[in-house]
């Protein structure tokens, strides 16, 4: 359904007609068969020929192209190319394929069709092209309009926004207790999940329009990017401009585990991924007096088990006591999902933020400084760690029955909420200190924090 004055786009064919235009490969063979002809070859190769001798060849027919073994570098191969009434030479090379350049091809006619089109649109509208991002269509089209209108309903349905905390530097504030109460009449922290497209590069069949610009997406393969995650079709050059407004496409979504975390919320329309909510609510109706709660680990098998009915049944998976008795299994498949995001919880951009906080000596600076660091945190992010913190200090609360402190959980859930940028070994026995400690002071002065 598209909005009552939605008006479907006028795609510019100026391109496509340059397209249609474009030369034509003709290829030149070979009178005689040459015993040096690599396999991937056909008679379009002329052996150890001069660049002389291959201009003589092509002349006079436009689109008309051979291969020859160079002089200068025998066992390396030269494209020549008729075009614009000069030959052109490139260095042609194979690994499967065909290439001169990125884009590989199947053949070397192929190759060359494109390179025709290329050259030939490239030549004629090289001043269209420069303007041709000057007056997008994108803002204007109607399914763009439907998907920014559901985005704001969902960010307008009620949901809790967590709070902005911002460290009062007022001397006379010395009690944590004073502090903290200070700290929870501050302005809130507005969320917007704002995400970057994930363009691709993509093959499309049959023509096809730029959903930026409205231009025709010229050449044989590789024609402009894909959205892997909204399915958004542009030129590469286009793909630069476009605003940071993707909104994930639930059939393009192939998973839940192992999906960054943004995508994955906003294609569920949620503030938190859903795996994340289950499982603390199943935990807490059923497992928060279980001995080692998220120490423990359960039967690996059946948290794959877990992993699996999630990536195929999305919030319809049954994690009931029914389907697994063991609380333990829920716990390690809520571990699982948070340790084997492409974007940890806390973004590895961040991660030496957190580690310089812990360090600090100074018990109110060290909070202040993970608060801020918590400040420069993605939305979803944010809201994943703050919802986790609650549940972590609600764990705490039965200590007695669990054996789960604060300090306890920070053991477990330090490595699985911050890996370190580079994946060292030596570092990351360096820092696990300090990432206990960070999850230890978040479950502690949650309150506080978020």
């Amino acid at each position: 359904m598209y909005p009552e004055d939605y008006q479907p786009p006028i795609w510019k064919s100026y391109l496509y007609q340059l397209q249609q235009e474009a030369p034509r490969p003709k290829r030149i063979t070979c009178p005689q068969e040459m015993e040096s002809r690599p396999k991937y070859y056909g008679r379009e190769f002329h052996g150890m020929i001069s660049r002389e001798y291959a201009d003589e060849l092509l002349a006079g027919v436009e689109g008309a192209y051979l291969i020859r073994e160079s002089q200068r570098q025998p066992g390396t191969h030269t494209l020549a190319l008729r075009f614009g009434h000069q030959t052109l030479n490139y260095r042609l090379f194979y690994d499967g394929k065909h290439f001169v350049g990125e884009k590989r091809f199947e053949s070397v006619h192929d190759l060359v069709t494109d390179a025709l089109i290329t050259l030939y649109i490239e030549t004629k509208a090289a001043e269209y092209i420069a303007k041709m991002t000057t007056n997008p269509i994108y803002e204007h089209l109607g399914y763009t309009s439907l998907l920014k209108d559901k985005m704001v309903h969902r960010l307008s349905r009620g949901r809790t926004e967590p709070r902005r905390v911002t460290f009062q530097r007022d001397e006379k504030i010395t009690s944590p207790l004073v502090r903290r109460s200070a700290l929870k009449d501050t302005p809130e922290k507005q969320c917007s999940y704002e995400k970057i497209h994930n363009f691709k590069v993509h093959t499309f069949r049959g023509p096809h329009w730029c959903e930026y610009c409205a231009n025709f997406m010229w050449g044989l393969i590789a024609q402009g990017v894909r959205c892997s995650d909204c399915g958004l079709n542009v030129h590469k050059q286009c793909s630069k401009l476009v605003p940071s407004d993707c909104q994930p496409d639930l059939r393009r979504i192939k998973k839940v585990f192992s999906c960054d975390l943004t995508t994955l919320v906003k294609a569920h329309n949620t503030t938190r991924p859903m795996v994340v909510d289950m499982c603390i609510r199943e935990i807490e109706l059923r497992g928060m007096k279980s001995e080692g709660l998220y120490r423990v680990s359960g039967f690996s098998e059946h948290i794959e088990d877990v992993k699996l009915a999630f990536d195929r049944d999305g919030e319809k998976a049954d994690i009931s006591a029914s389907a697994y008795a063991d609380i333990n299994i829920i716990a390690g498949a809520l571990k699982l999902y948070l340790r084997d995001l492409p974007i940890p919880v806390i973004p590895f951009d961040l991660y030496p933020r957190f580690i310089q906080a812990a360090k600090i000596p100074n018990a109110e600076s060290r909070l202040e400084a993970i608060h801020e660091s918590l400040l420069q945190l993605p939305p979803a992010h944010y809201e994943t760690l703050r919802y986790l913190m609650a549940h972590l200090k609600r764990v705490t609360q039965f200590e007695k029955d669990n054996l789960m402190n604060a300090e306890n959980l920070g053991i477990v859930y330090g490595p699985t909420l911050m890996q370190p940028p580079e994946q060292n070994a030596l570092t990351t026995l360096n820092d696990m200190r300090q990432q206990k400690l960070v999850v230890q002071l978040m479950i502690e002065h949650e309150d506080v924090l978020f």
